[in-house]
């Protein structure tokens, strides 16, 4: 699916090729610290097809208990953080941040990851009183 997309002040503006079957929830406690919420939710996209049409994104290289590292990619104006990739010999994989993908309404998670780490509230979402609007 050809999406696209940019960080909340629009300096940074990308598309790309996702594959829809593999959207997860990640509820691991690095992006719960680097979403500044309980999970985190993306869609994986090969390397190869994003494409940055503007501005250019500035990268924090995370290194996880596995010794995996990947980079981390976000926006220096407003903040948002747009994709990881995966680091080895080449870019091994893309994830793309669902919240900054315009097409977002369209994309469904397909499963949760780090499951153990999640908040024990995030099941009773769907359970408490909400507004349309604040």
């Amino acid at each position: 699916m050809h999406i696209t997309g940019s960080c909340h002040c629009g300096a940074i503006r990308y598309d790309a090729e996702v594959d829809p079957a593999v959207i997860r929830v990640c509820h691991c406690t690095d992006c719960q610290t680097f979403s500044g919420s309980a999970f985190r939710v993306s869609v994986r996209a090969r390397p190869e097809s994003l494409q940055i049409r503007s501005g250019t994104p500035r990268t924090y290289t995370k290194t996880a208990e596995s010794g995996a590292r990947s980079e981390q990619a976000f926006c220096d104006q407003c903040g948002t953080h747009l994709f990881g990739t995966v680091l080895g010999s080449s870019p091994l994989l893309c994830s793309i941040r669902l919240g900054t993908i315009h097409q977002r309404d369209q994309l469904r998670p397909v499963a949760q990851l780090w499951t153990r780490s999640r908040m024990p509230w995030v099941t009773e979402l769907g359970t408490l009183p909400g507004s349309e609007m604040q």
